[in-house]
């Protein structure tokens, strides 16, 4: 499976950060993070046909709800430099102040870690990185979690 970020990188800002990344709190990342797996998430579901909205959700939320991302983060953590396993304990520590809904607390925590790391990734511009580590996780979900997404039919002329 391969991402294709050209469009995610045309997103990010070129105006100069107030603080680096590195400097920025845990939920601050996970803050971003989460959006931009959503946005590959939903890229990817799309580019595999499915284009009916409550399917699209449907399928979408098997990869970013709690769980699936605490599982991504597992599969990644022993592939981690030192400094993104930083960013992963600073995204996973982080008092957030809210309960999980649909959740239990570990997993809720760890899917910060894991968002927290996205976000540090997609913010540091380091993007073959994010690539790299979300074209894993998101193979993984997919053999592992994610329902299988029926090929629509083609219509023929």
């Amino acid at each position: 499976m391969t991402l294709d970020l050209t469009g995610l990188t045309g997103l990010a800002s070129t105006s100069p950060l107030a603080r680096k990344p590195a400097e920025m709190p845990g939920l601050a990342l996970a803050y971003i993070g989460d959006a931009v797996w959503e946005i590959l998430v939903r890229e990817h579901l799309l580019c595999k046909g499915e284009m009916k909205p409550d399917r699209l959700h449907k399928h979408a939320t098997t990869y970013v709800k709690a769980k699936a991302q605490s599982d991504a983060l597992h599969l990644l953590l022993p592939d981690l430099t030192e400094e993104e396993q930083g960013v992963v304990k600073r995204g996973r520590n982080a008092q957030s102040g809210s309960r999980p809904k649909n959740a239990d607390m570990i997993d809720y925590r760890h899917a910060t870690g894991f968002e927290s790391l996205i976000g540090y990734l997609y913010m540091e511009r380091r993007h073959d990185r994010l690539k790299e580590l979300s074209e894993r996780a998101m193979a993984w979900l997919i053999e592992h979690t994610a329902p299988t997404i029926i090929q629509p039919k083609k219509k023929g002329y």
